[in-house]
């Protein structure tokens, strides 16, 4: 302190002395369980799934309900596994591995079960906008016209799955969730349950995996389950903030940006011709990563990848949406 009682400044050129940084401790170190997958012996760390074992060796393994970025509930099965003495087959997405545990990944019993669930849902939903699940249908030999009249996914093929603009009317409307008209009541994004699986992400990304705002669950029974609001009122009437997460995890299209259900129903939409690329989102401190995806110089949708740190693929409802002023200026 100076003679006039000011506070002298400290000289930049003088190093301010500092404590001793803290130091992260290492984190300690998981035990591994060596398994055999398919003949093959691995080891993973323990706690690890059958399905992280698996890709660890390159066996891909089919999911509809499980992502990264969401806690497993087990209700699409078609990830299921052979374990050697277990009565059942058990869903590779959730079962922990165990010591000397001898796994089949693609036995006859397998493949069975994977083709009838494929069937079950192919012949009952829309899945013309799921190329994923057109892709397992060839993989596995799907015939879903045996249960019925096949749904757009099974008679298009995956070349008219991609088709751009390529739409089909829902099929087989015997279900709540086949049965709903398509929803279009916000600027943002539509709902489309005709083509909805109940795979549950849009409920886990809106409950406690990412935004905590519960905006939708599961209602209804049997035939008469399906994804709703609280006391099925309209979608602006509800707890949503349009965080978009939910079209960010949903894997058939059921759930879509109105700006790619405008160009499909056009017939404009042509994800071959988009580019795609990564950017930091400028809207505030936290550093999202956005994917945007740009067709005819234009912005029509924006993602996030699953694996970046900040994100795990979720976002707010300005990093999600919040590009359209970027085509106004155009």
């Amino acid at each position: 302190m100076s003679g006039d009682g000011v506070l002298d400044a400290p000289q930049a050129r003088i190093p301010v002395p500092r404590g001793p940084l803290p130091v992260i401790p290492p984190p300690r170190p998981r035990a591994t369980v060596e398994l055999t997958i398919d003949g093959r012996p691995v080891a993973v760390p323990e706690g690890a799934t059958v399905l992280d074992a698996a890709r660890q060796l390159g066996i891909e393994t089919p999911t509809l309900c499980f992502l990264e970025n969401l806690t497993p509930v087990n209700v699409c099965r078609i990830c299921v596994v052979e374990i050697e003495g277990a009565r059942a087959l058990v869903p590779a997405c959730s079962r922990k591995v165990e010591p000397g545990m001898k796994v089949k990944t693609d036995s006859e019993r397998v493949r069975l079960s994977r083709r009838l669930v494929l069937e079950l849902l192919a012949s009952s939903v829309d899945l013309s906008t799921a190329p994923q699940i057109a892709a397992y249908l060839a993989s596995y030999g799907a015939h879903p016209e045996r249960f019925g009249e096949p749904g757009p996914a099974a008679v298009a093929g995956e070349r008219d799955a991609a088709r751009p603009g390529h739409h089909h009317p829902p099929v087989a409307a015997t279900a709540a969730t086949v049965g709903q008209p398509v929803k279009v009541d916000n600027d943002l994004y539509v709902r489309d349950y005709s083509k909805c699986i109940l795979c549950y992400k849009c409920v886990e990304a809106c409950g406690k995996d990412a935004q905590n705002t519960f905006a939708i669950a599961l209602a209804g029974r049997g035939f008469d389950a399906r994804i709703a609001t609280e006391y099925d009122v309209p979608l602006p009437d509800s707890a949503c903030v349009y965080c978009g997460n939910c079209i960010g995890v949903c894997p058939t299209g059921a759930l879509m940006f109105k700006s790619e259900h405008d160009r499909r129903e056009a017939g404009t939409w042509d994800e071959a011709r988009q580019e795609v690329t990564d950017t930091i989102c400028p809207y505030c401190g936290v550093g999202c990563t956005l994917t945007v995806h740009v067709q005819d110089e234009r912005i029509v949708k924006v993602t996030s990848p699953t694996d970046h740190d900040v994100t795990r693929g979720h976002l707010c409802i300005k990093g999600r949406f919040g590009w359209e002023f970027v085509n106004l200026r155009q």
